[in-house]
């Protein structure tokens, strides 16, 4: 068996082939693929020499050379062939991931497209500071009842080691081994108590960081919102322009056709000196030269209410205009960023467009000061000191807008004043001319000044120190009934067997400082006023009766107003009344530090001027009150604010007035 190999340990020479190991260290010997070295050799010179020849042979025979070239004609008849030529156009025009695609399956496209992240989210990705595992997390979100049961019990020997617990010693009594097993359950149940903190701790932080973006998108869209609304007015005024010119166009066309010379008619009575009196008035009346018109512009309207108050904060700024230079007695507008009438101590009494924030114009005629006003649609009520009443139409009003306006210098203004700049710095105010073809009649039979009134229809109810109120018939322009407040408190005195000497059941005699009727409210047949005595009664206007009395003030009653259900008044006793007008009892009330002045309330809120620089609000659906206005977190600028008046709210719009002829929007 040993003879197979020589005595010095070397293979026999006549054998090709051995199946001894060969050891990386033996390159000529080496095997790749099974083949011996000497025979990879042999293939690679045959391989070198054949493609020697094929190349126009190192050797130089003419024969293989000859085959290349005829080799190469058949490709390039193969390439004039259109199928191969637009195959081989269309493979160029394949870009390089619609090869890969066509390449891979579609499982694989959207497996590959599932998993992809970009680069961009890879670079975002937070970093992990997060105390416990995802494991510990997970844990923690499980039921205490399924994953404390064991805890509670006792322990198996592997729920110890899982917890890290060492084994317990066989010896150990029972008793130490529960008291052990509890122990590590509330260790447990801690550890998992503080990565539920944790956890609570992070969706808190993320929620944080959404209301973030979102207040960041709602304020995006609210200034778009600004925008758009900004650019529905300026398109009201082309839209107000177009008409004003294409009806001053049809005047032009008019007059010209009147004045133009008729043709004389055929087949008629020839004419004569002696024709009618008719019928030469009409020919005379038709060669006179027209009077001038004067080509007004419409006061611009609202196609569609603006929303932009109704999404800012509640007590935000609006705007701010310095509207009188004295005391603002009486203010109202008619909708929000409509238009707005107000009055003051300075004898003036301003139209102010709220949109642009500018005043449009004056309404002259009072003699004195006005001491009340209401706004409704177009039309406008005051009541003067001058003890009377006097009617606006605003839709006659020529309207000017802010680039048309022309002062004294032939100039145009830049600024209309009255809008958060210096009043001394304030260009001329607008023209009277404007307003001159608003006023409508004047109502004129209190012998006092008037101190309220409210419209309704064609129902205008006033009150005035005279201490009566007067019911006007805004059709025929005259006073139709005269109600005598002293005549009625007397009455009601005698009904209810009272001293004569006293005028009202409480005894208690009006303020002599006060208005007499402070404020009244009409619908249809139901009229509501407030008196210096602090009763507020309920009349019928079909009798002329008190209807009902409600006691409970102990001060001038100031302000009021009603829906269907309450009544809300407003004293200087400091407080507010909310009455139950089904059963005649106060509902709720409320009081503040300093007289109540002025008062409304619409669904949501009511505001009230308390002698402070701030409006009070009461919130009707939360019951709860707040400050708005000028006075809020202003302790710095204290000198310079002043106490408010005059309020007024409309679809979380409100206005308000100061003592020093300032008036403020705001959203509420």
């Amino acid at each position: 068996m040993a003879s197979s190999s020589s005595r010095d340990g070397s293979p026999p020479r006549g054998r090709s082939g051995s199946t001894r190991p060969i050891t990386p260290s033996d390159d000529e010997s080496s095997i790749i693929d099974g083949l011996p070295t000497r025979q990879l050799e042999a293939f690679g010179r045959k391989v070198t020499a054949t493609a020697g020849h094929l190349i126009s042979g190192p050797l130089g025979e003419s024969g293989v050379s000859q085959h290349y070239q005829n080799a190469l004609g058949e490709l390039h008849r193969e390439l004039r062939r259109p199928m191969l030529q637009r195959s081989v156009f269309s493979f160029a025009q394949t870009t390089p991931r619609e090869i890969v695609r066509s390449r891979i399956s579609v499982p694989e496209i959207q497996q590959r497209a599932l998993s992809y992240l970009p680069d961009e989210l890879l670079t975002n990705i937070p970093e992990d500071n997060n105390v416990y595992s995802l494991f510990q997390g997970f844990q923690a979100t499980m039921p205490e009842e399924s994953s404390g049961h064991k805890y509670k019990h006792g322990y198996n020997t592997r729920g110890q080691r899982l917890l890290g617990e060492a084994e317990d010693d066989p010896n150990a009594p029972p008793s130490l081994v529960k008291l052990r097993n509890e122990k590590h359950s509330m260790d447990h149940r801690l550890e998992m108590l503080s990565v539920r903190k944790h956890m609570c701790a992070t969706e808190i932080h993320e929620i944080d960081n959404k209301i973030a973006n979102l207040n960041t998108m709602r304020k995006i869209v609210l200034d778009r919102l600004a925008g758009l609304e900004q650019e529905e007015i300026d398109l009201e005024h082309d839209l107000l322009d177009v008409e004003n010119k294409l009806e001053d166009l049809q005047e032009e066309l008019e007059d010209a056709a009147a004045l133009a010379p008729k043709s004389p008619t055929t087949g008629g009575a020839p004419s004569t000196d002696e024709g009618s009196g008719d019928f030469m008035s009409a020919s005379i009346y038709e060669k006179l030269p027209s009077s001038p018109k004067s080509k007004r512009r419409k006061r611009p309207r609202r196609l569609s209410l603006a929303i932009l108050h109704e999404h800012l904060e509640p007590g935000s700024k609006i705007k701010e205009l310095e509207a009188h230079n004295d005391m603002i007695t009486a203010l109202d507008f008619d909708v929000p960023w409509g238009t707005m009438v107000t009055a003051a101590l300075d004898d003036t009494v301003r139209v102010w467009d709220l949109s642009a924030g500018r005043c449009m114009g004056f309404l002259e005629g009072h003699l004195s000061s006005v001491r009340c006003l209401q706004v409704e649609d177009n039309i406008v009520a005051t009541g003067s000191m001058d003890a009377s009443i006097r009617l606006w139409d605003l839709s006659r009003a020529e309207y000017a807008p802010q680039d048309d306006r022309i002062n004294k210098d032939g100039q145009e203004d830049e600024d209309d004043g009255l809008t958060f700049g210096n009043a001394e710095d304030a260009p001329p105010p607008p023209p009277p001319t404007i307003m001159q073809d608003c006023p409508l009649f004047s109502l004129e039979a209190h012998m006092a000044e008037i101190t309220a009134l409210h419209f309704r229809g064609d129902t205008l109810v006033s009150g005035s120190a005279d201490k009566t109120l007067r019911q006007w018939d805004l059709v025929k322009g005259r006073c139709v009934q005269t109600l005598d407040v002293l005549w009625a408190a007397a009455q009601a005195t005698a009904t209810l067997n009272a001293n004569s000497n006293q005028w009202r059941q409480t005894g208690r005699l009006p303020d002599a400082s006060a208005d007499f009727v402070g404020a009244l409210q009409v619908f249809d047949a139901a009229l509501a006023c407030g008196t210096a005595d602090g009763m507020v009664r309920l009349w019928d206007l079909r009798s002329g009766q008190v209807h009902r009395s409600l006691v409970g003030h102990t001060g001038p009653v100031t302000c009021l107003q009603f829906d269907d259900i309450h009544l809300v008044t407003g004293s200087l006793d400091r407080s507010i009344r909310i009455w139950d007008l089904r059963t005649g009892s106060i509902y709720d009330a409320y009081a503040y530090d300093n007289p109540v002045t002025s008062m409304m309330f619409d669904a949501r809120s009511i505001v009230s001027a308390a002698g402070e620089d701030v409006v009070k609000v009461y919130d009707k659906a939360e019951s709860r009150h707040w400050n708005c206005g000028p006075g809020v977190g202003a302790d710095d600028d204290a000198g310079t604010l002043s106490i408010i008046e005059r309020v007024r709210i409309k679809d979380g719009y409100m206005v308000e007035g100061r003592k020093n002829g300032i008036v403020g929007v705001w959203s509420c």
